[in-house]
């Protein structure tokens, strides 16, 4: 089937759940500065991250509707991106242990009528880390490109005790936010997808 809309995202992680809907995408990378501003809270953070990878691609590509997302961890009010080295994503992993704490993806789309934006806020509860373990999941390789330095669908589905909310927004595309957005501009989904 012909794709129906563009994904903004090299994730595999979010390729994998559009596939789950049925929804067919063509893929190209959003290059933008993800730096966060001074001042910028986490939530105005993803809301303009998803926005901006949109309107880059969609100024390049504007065939078909521009889907974008972008995901942040927040512990104390502070956002925890993508780890810089190991001792960056040991610290997030022994802040993160035994806490509860949220994780705010924002969705946006873009489409000749203008773009449309969601924020799915979800609560993750961690059981107690020890060093040892967080050492030992560092040198799996899967922290190193996620925020707050876990992937809850990986390995570090084990350190998850509770959550409220969105597993597939924790992953970092929430389909129910997204399905809002692909209805209200008549994209489809559950398309028959090529297996």
């Amino acid at each position: 089937m012909a794709p129906v809309i563009t994904l903004a995202s090299v994730s595999p992680r979010r390729q994998e759940l559009l596939h789950q809907i049925g929804v067919p995408h063509v893929v190209i990378g959003a290059h933008i500065d993800e730096s966060v501003r001074p001042g910028e809270t986490p939530h105005d953070y993803v809301q303009r991250m998803a926005r901006s990878k949109a309107l880059a691609v969609w100024q390049e590509h504007s065939s078909l509707p521009v889907l974008a997302a972008d995901t942040t961890v927040v512990l104390d009010g502070a956002t925890l991106g993508k780890p810089g080295d190991r001792e960056d994503a040991l610290r997030m992993l022994a802040r993160l242990s035994g806490r509860t704490h949220e994780v705010l993806t924002a969705v946006a789309l873009a489409t000749r009528a203008g773009i449309e934006l969601r924020v799915s806020v979800s609560n993750v509860g961690f059981r107690a880390l020890s060093a040892a373990e967080c050492v030992a999941y560092w040198e799996t390789g899967e922290p190193r490109d996620k925020a707050g330095a876990y992937a809850i669908q990986g390995r570090a589905a084990v350190f998850v005790e509770s959550l409220q909310g969105s597993y597939s927004g924790v992953m970092g595309l929430p389909l129910f936010e997204t399905v809002e957005l692909l209805q209200a501009a008549n994209v489809p989904y559950w398309c028959k997808m090529p297996a």
